[in-house]
């Protein structure tokens, strides 16, 4: 599984991508494998605040419903709508269009926790 290098990772299968105060989120491409077909996504609305570690959303498959945590703390500015008629694209294109929501930061965002994408690549494959 290919993993884009300028991405931050978390051991609960999350990544985010930041770009100045806003912060992009989504699940890995090992994540949507793990849990197979989805069916639903599950995220707060533009306005919501979310906690770095705490759960901000869900996602079901046809296996399993499984929690999100955000890696970062703020606002969040905006939900991917197209998740709500096409949450199977979350299995064709995690990392890119599938993103699920943007925040816009706020307090202590320390990224240093996270993982890189060498790092993730060698936990996930560990998992597998």
């Amino acid at each position: 599984m290919n993993y884009p290098e300028s991405y931050f990772y978390t051991k609960e299968h999350e990544w985010v991508s930041v770009s100045g105060e806003i912060a992009t989120i989504g699940i890995t491409d090992h994540a949507q494998h793990e849990l197979g077909d989805i069916v639903y996504v599950d995220l707060p609305k533009a306005g919501s605040h979310v906690d770095k570690g705490r759960t901000f959303g869900s996602v079901e498959s046809v296996k399993a419903v499984s929690d999100i945590y955000s890696p970062v703390t703020g606002e969040v500015v905006e939900a991917n709508e197209m998740l709500a008629d096409k949450p199977q694209e979350l299995n064709a294109d995690p990392h890119e269009t599938a993103w699920l929501i943007k925040v816009k930061l706020e307090g202590d965002n320390d990224l240093s926790g996270l993982m890189n994408a060498a790092d993730y690549s060698a936990y996930a494959g560990a998992e597998g």
